[in-house]
């Protein structure tokens, strides 16, 4: 077995969810849940398909994130992985809608930081062991961050 980081291309630092599911319909499945939870999202998905064709399989309402989607989707090359690219869509609001199509097994993140995929590689195939969400902790949040931390919240209608 070889081990292996893999770095996601999302050069405008957009939101994104890593999962695992197991079955072809992830794409299409999760596609309904992205329309159904937020109006008109814009997202691009992929799904690499870990037998028959073995086939990156994509879709998605925006091209340019299809097209992202599929390139880290091949990059990674991981059996039964997914990758939702969401513009001017958080996480938080469709989470739960992606982790109840019945296909979805885990989310590895979901996260607008930079993301690293720890892949194990066997003659058989890869597979996702975890992620790097974003960076170390450095410190112990002060009160001035914690305002900091209220207002951002409100800010973006979170919290009142």
């Amino acid at each position: 077995m070889e081990l292996k980081t893999v770095a996601i291309e999302n050069p405008d630092g957009l939101n994104l969810i890593l999962g695992q599911s197991h079955f072809i319909k992830t794409v299409e499945d999760i596609h309904e849940a992205m329309v159904n939870a937020v109006p008109a999202p814009k997202f691009g998905i992929a799904f690499c398909e870990a037998s028959d064709a073995c086939l990156v399989r994509r879709s998605g309402t925006d091209p340019e994130l299809i097209e992202l989607a599929g390139r880290n989707a091949l990059s990674l090359a991981a059996g039964h992985s997914f990758i939702l690219f969401m513009k001017d869509v958080f996480p938080v609001n469709v989470l739960n809608a992606v982790k109840n199509v019945p296909e979805v097994c885990r989310i590895f993140c979901a996260t607008a930081n930079p993301v690293e995929v720890v892949i194990a590689e066997t003659a058989q195939g890869r597979g996702i062991l975890g992620v790097i969400d974003g960076f170390a902790s450095k410190g112990i949040e002060t009160e001035d961050d914690v305002l900091h931390r209220k207002e951002i919240l409100r800010r973006f209608g979170y919290k009142f």
